[in-house]
């Protein structure tokens, strides 16, 4: 995310079932860190049940040893989109979109404290709790996971 001060980088990792942000960090750097915290944080938000798979583009920080380990380590099967193909990780795509169209295009961010700020604010406070997706029957990705758990 562009700010005045530079480049803000942003990782997430989504339940593709609900669409839930369930990892995400934020650094200035596009680097191994940032990656690996939104990993740690989405595997202590849910239980790793064998056959999970992570899905990802072929990006360095994703393909690097480190961040390979860290998936054998807790059990989830890594599977990498094809090289050149953005529509293999369709639903990381669209939250981006997502998070520029309805966020970053209307603000300009002066420091990357600021910016941090407000994508924290949307991610849990907006996106995970209020904005409906029509892939969820125009529900909350949290209001879904309490429906499908009273089901």
């Amino acid at each position: 995310m562009p700010t005045r001060a530079g480049w803000l980088y942003v990782a997430v990792l989504l339940d593709l079932y609900s669409r839930r942000v369930i990892g995400w960090a934020m650094r200035e750097k596009p680097d191994q860190q940032l990656t690996l915290q939104a990993l740690h944080m989405a595997v202590r938000q849910r239980r790793v049940r064998p056959g999970l798979i992570h899905h990802s583009d072929q990006g360095a920080q994703y393909s690097a040893l480190l961040y390979q380990r860290q998936l054998a380590d807790v059990g989830i099967t890594p599977s990498m989109s094809r090289k050149g193909n953005c529509y293999d990780n369709a639903v990381a795509e669209s939250f981006f979109s997502t998070l520029k169209n309805e966020l970053v295009h209307h603000h300009t961010y002066h420091t990357r404290d600021e910016a941090s700020r407000d994508i924290f604010a949307f991610i849990e406070g907006f996106y995970n709790r209020q904005r409906l997706h029509q892939s969820l029957g125009y529900l909350s990705p949290l209001a879904f996971e309490r429906r499908v758990g009273e089901s």
